[in-house]
């Protein structure tokens, strides 16, 4: 018979993640099943073509896991996790071989912009010096105003005359800041989009992009270390299939989509609340290309090969296209491309020459076609060659990114659509969108505030919501490494 516990958690995502550790620190008896045989979720890395060689399966670069409350508090660099900083955060080829670099330093990437670096400089010098406002602004689910309220003010000013792009008199700054924007993986521009840009386009030039030594699992195996040390208990291999298998908990909390939730309560959540459950958009897929590479990437443009992520896609005008089509369910030969060689900025990442090579196509949700192709032509494009340096290739579709996490429904790896709206009231329209009508039961995935990415807040800000609803705990427990805490 299986034993009382404080708090059950299904998924170890970052997310799941996340909140079982804030559950544990509160001193509750925590226990977390996941379905696969490895914790993680979208921190996972796998060896698919080399045993010596490990390849992200899901997220690769991580400006939240240097950024957010959660990760800020929790300092995986005092838990050995090393944040490598590449010398350009992200870079963006153009057409004609001229390419946009996003520099550590605000002052040499506006150097690099020439023209446009006057106003590459108005729009994020005030947001870096009051960086730590705005993240917390956006990581904390826009539901209560941050310490320094001059950082959403700042945004607003930036955002609701909707002329982002406007003041530049270029083409090679728009095209840096709408690579940027596309992450928000939907139509462009808009607000969601613009706010995206602007949140990780500042953090490029202050707590950066950076990769974790040795692949993105060494961020997940901090975080279940921890849960560990505080008593909580893993089960990997454990697929939860009903809620009724967790009625030994007092709280439930869930790193799953909106469908899984309703799979999982069957007919016990209200019909209004299980309806707008059911209407939960989701947005355009992405399909993902992994390579094994007999060399660096041969770059037309040299500088692009310093950068820790590549956007590939063209101008300005030719992504905003691009990312219409997609969103419209329109395939193309052509689609945006989100890249990443691992070992510029991680060179233990190399063995005797051969790499990694990771790449993500935004493509229609539930798009069938293998994007190893379709990846190999958009690099080929910018880096001549390319194809003559490829040891092995794989690919998985958006039609089959579900079944590797049920989250990534049709391949939206979001976890649903970032429009404005759902950026806001996700995955419905609640004040405490994290609590469900099931007074036991909790969501902590993406498809809740503050949305994707690899920050932990979402499984961080349901935690605390089920300690102040369901053990009357309201204080927040620290987060910090032991050794540190006692330091103090």
């Amino acid at each position: 018979m299986t034993s009382t516990v404080d708090a059950a958690v299904v998924g170890s995502g970052p997310n799941g993640l996340a909140a079982a550790v804030t559950l544990a620190r509160a001193g509750l008896r925590v226990e977390m099943h996941e379905a696969a045989d490895v914790v993680g979720g979208g921190l996972r890395c796998q060896s698919y073509f080399d045993g010596d060689i490990r390849h992200d399966v899901c997220s690769a670069v991580h400006p939240m896991a240097a950024a957010s409350p959660f990760f800020r508090e929790f300092d995986l660099t005092a838990r050995g996790v090393e944040l490598l900083a590449p010398e350009v955060g992200y870079a963006h080829p153009l057409d004609d071989g001229r390419a946009g670099l996003a520099f550590p330093d605000l002052d040499a990437t506006c150097d690099h912009l020439g023209e446009d670096g006057p106003r590459w400089r108005q729009l994020m010098e005030p947001l870096l010096q009051h960086s730590t406002g705005l993240v917390d602004f956006f990581m904390g689910g826009q539901r209560s105003l941050p310490d320094d309220l001059t950082a959403p003010l700042l945004l607003a000013a930036r955002l609701l005359p909707r002329r982002l792009l406007r003041g530049f008199r270029g083409d090679v700054a728009p095209a840096l800041l709408t690579g940027v924007a596309a992450h928000a993986v939907g139509r462009l521009p808009t607000l969601a989009s613009d706010a995206v840009a602007l949140l990780l386009g500042h953090l490029a030039h202050g707590a950066g992009w950076p990769l974790p030594r040795g692949g993105s699992e060494r961020i997940a195996h901090v975080m279940a270390d921890d849960l560990r040390a505080h008593g909580g208990t893993i089960h990997t291999g454990s697929r939860i299939t009903s809620l009724g298998e967790l009625r030994h908990a007092r709280a439930v909390l869930l790193d799953t989509g909106p469908g899984q939730l309703l799979d999982l309560a069957g007919d016990r959540l209200p019909s209004l609340y299980a309806r707008q459950l059911r209407r939960f958009r989701y947005g355009p897929g992405a399909a993902k290309a992994d390579f094994l590479v007999s060399e660096p990437i041969p770059w037309t443009n040299p500088e692009v090969g310093r950068a820790g992520t590549v956007h590939l896609g063209g101008s300005h005008t030719a992504i905003a296209r691009q990312e219409g089509l997609t969103v419209r369910g329109t395939p193309t030969g052509e689609p945006f491309v989100l890249l990443v060689d691992p070992a510029v900025t991680d060179p233990g990442r190399a063995r005797d020459g051969r790499r990694p090579v990771w790449a993500y196509a935004h493509v229609p949700n539930g798009d069938p076609r293998d994007p190893v192709a379709l990846v190999r032509s958009r690099i080929e494009k910018y880096a001549p060659g390319f194809g003559d340096t490829v040891l092995a290739a794989r690919g998985v579709p958006a039609r089959d990114l579900d079944t590797y996490n049920p989250n990534y429904v049709g391949g939206d790896i979001g976890a649903g659509a970032m429009t404005l709206y759902q950026s806001l009231m996700r995955p419905v329209a609640r004040f405490d969108p994290w609590r469900t009508p099931l007074p036991d039961v909790f969501l902590c995935s993406a498809s809740t505030p503050p949305g994707p990415g690899v920050h932990g807040m979402c499984g961080h800000l349901a935690a605390l919501s089920a300690l102040r609803h369901r053990f009357g705990i309201r204080r927040a427990p620290s987060l910090e490494p032991v050794a540190s805490a006692a330091a103090r």
